[in-house]
């Protein structure tokens, strides 16, 4: 019996995506026989039913191309705006599911992606996901794909303010994307040269950061590049944040729940603009000119690097390969060159951060950078 796929692509686009679906359709159909239809938008396709077809030509020259050819959402299955109100739309998506017949629905996509494919999962589904996210931050698995393309781009920017820091004197503070993880800030700001790297997982000390700038003035050295991820915090709001967020998971009721969730979201709000509070405060206590640099979606987009494309293929046919032997309820993860099943449960709810004595960490100590904990 031929088998009938479904794939689709959710949560932020990153490069790679168009290099994961051709991988999993060039495998499924050209090597295994199977048909496949992309979900357009996300999970928002499989509600409306609106698809593609992808057999023929579809798959062609979509290798290089960043982005994703079906278009994503980040709408969630069980919390979606459906005529005009919010609602749990999973069955109509399991309803979908058997009209097209599918065998198998490959979810792309990041940390929410994996918990929406569970979700399915529990609904009976035969569903696979692969690891995306420019964040790196995606349980189980070595790398996702996206990271390699956002890396080297942030890098590059990194690079390029270097001359400009130099040339005028001044504090270049670069924010890069990473609100609860600091992969993408820390390699940069490591592959870059920064001085500075600041990370959501390693809190910092705001008279730490600038006492390190002002060293590097006293040795002759009167300009300075602070990588921030967009997640980093100052010591003290972290503490006040890690407290909300224990009080919201262990809260008695509904009301204790909702009102830390308040509080979070006021936090959030008051330092939406965090990067250019630091800019500020720094150039007051080290009396250096600062600047802002904001790459925000530059990092996203683009042609995805060769470590991308071979990354997506990877993962891609090898999730054909898992279809074709019926191992569903898992995410197809990377570990070293291999790509092995991880079951869904183990992912699904969990992040992979950097942990404060990751050898990356370590390395940038050992150069000299400041982490913003201690000089």
């Amino acid at each position: 019996m031929t088998k009938h796929i479904g794939i689709l692509t959710a949560g932020g686009d990153a490069p790679g995506l168009n290099a994961a679906i051709r991988g999993v359709g060039k495998a499924a159909q050209g090597h295994y026989g199977m048909k496949m239809i992309g979900f357009l938008d996300g999970f928002r396709g499989l509600v409306d039913n609106r698809f593609q077809r992808m057999d023929g030509d579809v798959l062609s020259g979509v290798l290089t191309r960043g982005g994703t050819m079906l278009g994503t959402s980040r709408d969630k299955p069980h919390r979606m705006l459906f005529g005009g109100k919010v609602q749990d739309m999973t069955d109509v998506i399991v309803e979908n599911y058997h009209a097209n017949h599918l065998d198998c629905l490959v979810c792309i996509g990041g940390g929410g992606t994996q918990k929406n494919a569970m979700k399915l999962v529990e609904k009976g589904l035969n569903v696979i996901t692969l690891p995306k996210t420019i964040d790196n931050d995606v349980a189980k698995t070595d790398v996702t794909f996206g990271f390699d393309t956002a890396l080297g781009i942030a890098t590059d920017a990194i690079d390029r303010l270097h001359s400009t820091a130099h040339s005028h004197h001044r504090i270049i503070v670069v924010e890069i994307m990473g609100h609860r993880a600091g992969w993408l800030a820390l390699g940069a700001g490591i592959a870059g040269g920064a001085d500075v790297i600041l990370i959501p997982e390693i809190p910092y000390d705001l008279e730490v950061v600038a006492e390190a700038i002002r060293q590097r003035s006293r040795n002759g050295k009167n300009f300075s590049i602070v990588a921030v991820a967009e997640g980093a915090l100052p010591k003290e709001t972290a503490s006040v944040v890690k407290a909300y967020e224990e009080k919201k998971a262990h809260a008695a009721t509904k009301k204790e729940r909702k009102e830390a969730k308040a509080e979070l979201a006021r936090l959030a709000q008051d330092y939406a603009n965090h990067t250019v509070l630091l800019s500020s405060q720094l150039e007051q206590l080290t009396g250096l000119e600062s600047r802002v640099t904001i790459l925000g979606h530059l990092q996203r987009g683009g042609t995805p690097s060769a470590a991308d494309r071979l990354l997506a293929t990877r993962l891609g046919t090898a999730c054909a390969d898992l279809i074709e032997k019926e191992v569903y309820g898992v995410m197809v993860a990377a570990r070293g060159d291999e790509a092995v099943p991880v079951p869904l449960e183990e992912v699904a709810g969990h992040k992979k951060l950097v942990p404060p004595d990751h050898p990356w960490v370590i390395s940038a100590r050992r150069v000299g950078t400041c982490m913003g904990d201690q000089i």
